[in-house]
């Protein structure tokens, strides 16, 4: 983040706002509904701005000194003076105050955010000053979204919130309570301006809350895909911000990460080849115990969970201990790094099946069924070969594969770092060593790979 996104309250607090004309009189509006005494200097004002009839305000028809900074928390520049502007931030800066120049975000220790205004709500959206029409535009379609009405949803949460504190002391019930009246009925009884059937309903849930039995828990085996956020199924995101944990691997993106709930509890387990940070079975451990306690557990994983991402072993151990399970499927990183370097698993010249193979297997050998795995007309995708790649080449090749046959290797795929090595089966295992690369990455042998030159991007 180029800023930290904070809401300050602003109330009985006082402003600088320099500027007299359209620009300065949009800043001032938004300052007086935040509560805020606002001290307006300008030689010359706008009507629009004379005409306001606010106790909190001051105007003064005069220029600008530094000495009008004494006893305000902020300031806001809105003249098309640069010479003026700059002045007004170095001064601002001196006194450590927070300072906006308008559409100068290099004189801005604070940027001025789009906002949605359903107060108590109230949503802020910023591209850091480089694109103040694009947020306009991105606060526009979120207004189209909430009902003007979604602020009664907070002052409904306030009314009751000790109440809820006090009879459900547990901080996961109460999160749980809370979705049930936001996501409910309750909810909408408030929208359609039912106030009254809305508390009674809600006192109605506390009551069957409080007097329920402790809820049981349940595990997301969700497949995060192989690591650009666009590629998650909507039913994962909405899991992902539903759950109360999240044990989550080496493999998922910290883009990814980021949309998981906020106040989510993350437990770390990546494994990366020989360097195991958690065992499996100890995961395994932890998934029960934690659905044991009536948690919503997320078990978010890089590509989908039942292709090589031992989810499949997850779900058998749930079943054992009767947790109550459900597995989202994802992008598996093969398809991520075929669409995303130009490289069609299946083409009817090239290739009439795929195979996907694992070069890492549960004893760290890469002893696999090198036959099957060297047939003509297929496309063969390795997961985890990296390590073993002088290995996987030497068999392949022993087993009748071509030596020239070209093979890609993906590191990343999908992500912003992403990298790519197209070679031969005889010369990539040198290649990966002089072009340094690592883990995460993906092979894709076959005919398929010389599309790469057509069809990458």
């Amino acid at each position: 983040m180029d800023h930290l996104p904070i809401f300050t309250k602003m109330t009985g607090k006082g402003c600088l706002l320099v500027g007299g004309g359209n620009v300065a009189a949009r800043k001032l509006d938004i300052l007086l509904d935040a509560g805020a005494k606002v001290t307006l200097v300008a030689p010359t004002i706008c009507e629009e701005i004379k005409a306001h009839k606010d106790d909190s305000l001051t105007l003064l028809e005069c220029g600008y000194e530094e000495s009008m900074m004494q006893n305000v928390a902020l300031v806001i520049a809105a003249t098309d003076d640069r010479a003026l502007n700059e002045r007004i931030y170095a001064d601002a800066s001196r006194r450590n105050l927070f300072v906006n120049v308008v559409d100068n975000p290099e004189l801005c220790s604070f940027i001025m955010p789009a906002i949605i205004d359903r107060s108590p709500i109230t949503i802020a959206v910023s591209t850091g000053g480089k694109a103040p029409v694009l947020a306009r535009l991105l606060r526009g379609k979120i207004e189209s979204m909430i009902p003007h009405r979604y602020g009664r949803l907070a002052n409904l949460a306030d009314r009751f919130r000790s109440q809820v504190k006090e009879k459900l002391t547990e901080g996961t019930a109460r999160k749980n309570f809370w979705e049930q009246v936001f996501e409910g009925s309750i909810a909408e009884r408030v929208l359609s301006g039912e106030d009254e059937k809305a508390d009674s309903e809600l006192k109605a849930l506390l009551d069957q809350n409080t007097n329920a039995a402790k809820p049981k828990g349940e595990v997301f085996l969700v497949g995060s895909g192989p690591g650009d956020a666009d590629l998650l199924t909507f039913r994962a995101l909405r899991l992902m911000q539903k759950a109360d944990v999240v044990v989550y691997d080496r493999l998922v993106s910290k883009d990814i990460l980021n949309l998981v709930r906020r106040d989510a509890d993350k437990f770390y387990v990546g494994k990366q080849a020989s360097n195991h940070c958690v065992p499996q079975d100890k995961i395994n451990d932890l998934l029960v115990s934690l659905a044991t306690e009536g948690k919503r557990v997320l078990r978010l994983k890089g590509g989908d969970p039942y292709i090589f991402g031992r989810g499949g072993e997850e779900a058998e151990e749930l079943i054992k201990a009767g947790i109550q399970f459900q597995a989202v499927p994802g992008i598996t990183s093969a398809a991520g790094a075929s669409n995303y370097c130009g490289i069609p698993l299946t083409h009817r010249d090239y290739a009439q099946s795929v195979t996907f193979a694992t070069g890492h297997l549960k004893d760290n050998s890469v002893n696999l069924d090198w036959k099957a795995l060297a047939r003509d007309n297929q496309t063969l995708v390795i997961y985890m070969g990296l390590g073993g790649l002088p290995v996987i080449s030497k068999e392949l090749i022993a087993h009748g594969m071509k030596p020239d046959i070209p093979v890609a290797v993906i590191y990343k795929a999908t992500q912003p770092e992403q990298q790519i090595i197209i070679s031969n089966l005889t010369d990539v295992a040198q290649k990966v060593i002089e072009e340094k690369f690592k883990t995460p990455s993906i092979l894709i042998i076959g005919e398929v790979v010389r599309l790469r030159s057509r069809l990458g991007h």
